[in-house]
Order: C-alpha cells, then structure tokens, then sequence
C-alpha cells in the first residue's frame, strides 16, 4: 500500500486550485461537495468556474499564481494542464505547507482523490493508486446502484441518536441495534412516515432491545480454504463478518484474516506439526470461554474443518456447554491441489475411491492400508506428509508398490507462492529433502500433474 487512506477534516479549511479549465472543473465538482473555503487562481477561468463564484460556492483570484497563494491551506491542486505550470505552482505551495495534488501526475503527487460513493455523511472512497482508474469506476458504479440513497438521511439522524445508545452495553447489542436500523427500522419508518419517523422508529428499537435480554453466545467452525480468499465460501466470509472473536489456526492467511471485522478480536491458536502448539484442551476452553461470555465466535480452520481439523472434539466441547453452533465447510487442500495439476480425484477406469490420509496423527507417523495403497491405480492425497515422506515411501515399497508410480507435491496451494513438484515413488526422497518446501503441502500419490498444466506452470520434475 503506497497511499494510506484517510479522511481529512477540511470543515472551514482552505483548498486551494490552480487552473480553471476542464481538469480545474472536474475536480471542483468533488470538492464543492465539502465544507472546505475553495480558492481558484487562473489568469483564464471558465465561465461555470465563475458562475459557481457568483453562486458563493468558492473564490477566485483571475491571475497566475504567486507566492503566498497556498498559505494555510490543507490541500492544493494543480490542474493548469501544463506540465511546467503545473510543477511552478506545486513548488510553491509545497513551501507553504500544503499537501500537493497534480491532477495525471500520480508520481509528483503528495496524495490522490479516490472515486467516491456520496451518501454524506456514509462516503466510500476507492482507490487504486493509480493503477486502473476504469476498475475503480466500476466499483463505484456497481455501489452507488447498491447502496440505498436515503443511507445518507439515515446516518445523519443516526448519528444525533449515538449517545442514547451508550445505555447498551457495547459490542454483539449495540451492533444489533445498529444492524436492525439501518437494515430494517430505519428504510422502513422513512418508507412509511418519511425522516419525521425516523426518530421514533429509533426510539422504539431502543427501548426493545434494553429490555430483551442478552442474546446466546453462538460459535461458527469454518473453513477457510487452502489460502486463496477468492475460494472463501459466502457463508463463511458472512460468518467472518458478524464474529466478535475469530480464533484461527496457523495456516490461515493474513489476506483472510483481513476479512474479519476491524472491531473483532483476532486470536492465533495455530500449531505446528512436531513444534510448538497451543494444546487442544486449551483451544476449546478459549471456544467456549468467549462464546459463554455471549460472543459469536468463528473457529477458522484452513481447509475444511471436517478433514483432519479435529472439529469432532471441538464439537464435543461446544455442546458440553450447550452453545449452539454450525459447522460451515470449506474447500479442502486435496480439492484444490488436484484442480491446479489439471486432474481429478478419480477417474473411471483408474480408480473409483480416492484415500484422504494423514502423514501423522497424534501419536506420531500414521499407520495405513499399506498393502491396498501399493496396488496398481490407487489414488491417496497425503496430508501433513513432509516429515513423513520416507516412512510413507518405504511402507509403499516394502509392500509391492511400483518405484515408478507418479506422485505429486503441491506447496502453498492456490496461493501466489505455489509450487508444483512431480516426481516418482522412488525418488519421493530424497525430492523432497532437496525442495526444502517451508510451507504446508499436499502430496499425491497416484497422480502426475497433466501435460497441459505442466507446460503452463512451473513444474520441478524429478526422476
């Protein structure tokens, strides 16, 4: 992130703009909407820059620009569409201390103005730091079609209102309140009776929800995928939405931990295979422990919760203290893994089961079905199986599994640093030793990645 975004109190404050052709206009139109004291200085200025002074919407000084123009002035923009007037004028008022805005000039600019959704006092502001104006446009499009116009009207008398609210203790309750007036009582007292009702509407939601009670604490466990936020579930980006606490594991990214509400209390619960882990006894206390105190409470798994993500003791907890809960899946690593070397989990006549299996468990190395794995067309996705690749090759091999059966390790699936190795049963080590793969991976035995897709990627081939 190159540009920070922020919301500049400009309320009574000068802004300052050098040109008065089109640019000059294009960008008063925006800032006309604020409360700041416009200041235009051209020696040629349009003739609706100079209705708008006749109107009292800004000022004009019908000259170019001198020193001592930007004194006291939050922000200035040059907008004379000329490149060495635009950067004489810069220089001064960066002498003077305001923030500079070139208009098309993002490299010599202090800041930018983002496409922005009004529904004062609600703005959106987007931005993409220059690098694709048009996609910003449609993002304002698609929200200004999206959001309702009486929001404004609405945050507007919402905000008189926030200090009766203060009764409500803070967090799930007063955002209860909130989510029932502008999703609900709000857009329905404005239908029904216009902003006279509002306050009303108001008044009565409060008094409704000081006398209910406190509502249950709640606990979704989600999956988070294999890492990429776009194969995120909609019900589980809802559930990330609403939680008051989200307890993840170490594998989950920070892009999807970003997901969650700024106001939610994030918590790392991760463990690490044969390292330090926080114990699962402690896990479920921290589950029911938050959800007791009436929060709802995401449990964020990668993956899906449901393959080896030890949901059945957590569940267990859960209900041990009759806390509602619902477990929401989520793509697991095979699933992804095996559509990113263009193959499936099964195919007819190659295999018609597929083994989902653990490289260790608890107690340490996993014991399997050693003798139907090492027959001819068998297909297992071995999860947690680096540390354990030598013992699941030597297993295969003792048992009659062919030296030459392809296997497949993905690292960091469907993430940005992804990486591909294909390889052979004989070769699985030392490949693997060789990789030195740090991240969490996925190994297919039984599966080579497709022609297409080796051509497409970067894949390691290891004989």
């Amino acid at each position: 992130m190159k540009h920070f975004p922020i919301f500049l109190a400009v309320e009574g404050r000068r802004i300052v703009l050098s040109g008065g052709g089109d640019a000059a206009m294009a960008k008063l139109r925006l800032l006309m909407k604020t409360e700041a004291h416009l200041t235009v200085i051209a020696d040629d200025i349009a003739d609706d820059i100079r209705k708008w002074a006749d109107q009292g919407k800004l000022r004009i000084i019908e000259r170019a620009m001198e020193p001592g123009d930007a004194l006291c002035a939050a922000l200035f923009y040059a907008a004379n569409e000329d490149d060495a007037e635009d950067a004489r004028v810069s220089a001064i008022a960066n002498t003077e201390g305001a923030l500079v805005n070139i208009v098309d000039n993002l490299a010599d600019s202090q800041f930018i103005t983002p496409a922005i959704v009004d529904r004062d006092p609600v703005t959106v502001a987007i931005g993409t730091e220059g690098a694709a104006p048009v996609l910003a446009r449609a993002i304002k499009a698609d929200l200004e079609a999206r959001l309702p116009t009486q929001l404004g009207v609405l945050a507007r008398i919402g905000k008189t209102f926030r200090h009766a609210v203060e009764v409500l203790p803070m967090g799930r309750k007063r955002r209860d309140f909130w989510s029932a007036f502008y999703f609900n009582n709000g857009p329905k007292a404005i239908e029904d009776k216009g902003e006279a009702g509002v306050i009303p509407a108001l008044e009565t939601l409060l008094d409704d929800h000081i006398t209910t009670t406190a509502k249950d604490g709640h606990v979704d466990l989600v999956g988070a995928g294999p890492g990429d936020p776009e194969l995120l579930t909609l019900k589980a980006r809802n559930a990330l939405d609403k939680a008051d606490v989200v307890i993840h594991d170490r594998l989950v990214t920070g892009e999807i931990l970003e997901l969650a509400r700024r106001e939610a209390i994030i918590i790392d619960a991760g463990k690490t295979g044969f390292g330090p882990s926080m114990k699962q006894a402690d896990i479920d206390a921290l589950i029911v422990q938050h959800a007791l105190d009436g929060h709802h409470v995401v449990r964020l798994k990668a993956g899906d919760p449901t393959v080896f993500g030890r949901l059945d003791e957590e569940i267990e907890a859960i209900e041990a203290h009759d806390i509602s809960y619902r477990v929401i899946p989520g793509i697991t690593a095979a699933s992804a893994a095996v559509a990113n070397i263009g193959q499936s989990l099964t195919k007819r006549g190659r295999n018609s089961a597929v083994r989902l299996i653990t490289g260790h468990d608890t107690k340490g190395y996993a014991d399997h079905d050693w003798n139907a794995l090492a027959q001819p067309g068998e297909v297992a996705a071995i999860y947690m199986g680096k540390k354990s690749a030598r013992f699941i090759q030597g297993r295969l091999l003792m048992h009659g599994a062919d030296p030459a059966t392809p296997v497949t390790i993905i690292e960091n699936v469907s993430r940005a640093d992804q990486q591909i190795i294909a390889t052979t049963l004989a070769e699985l080590e030392p490949t693997l030793t060789r990789a030195d793969l740090q991240g969490p991976a996925i190994t297919f035995y039984g599966l080579a990645p497709r022609d297409a897709v080796a051509h497409s990627h970067q894949i390691k081939e290891f004989a």
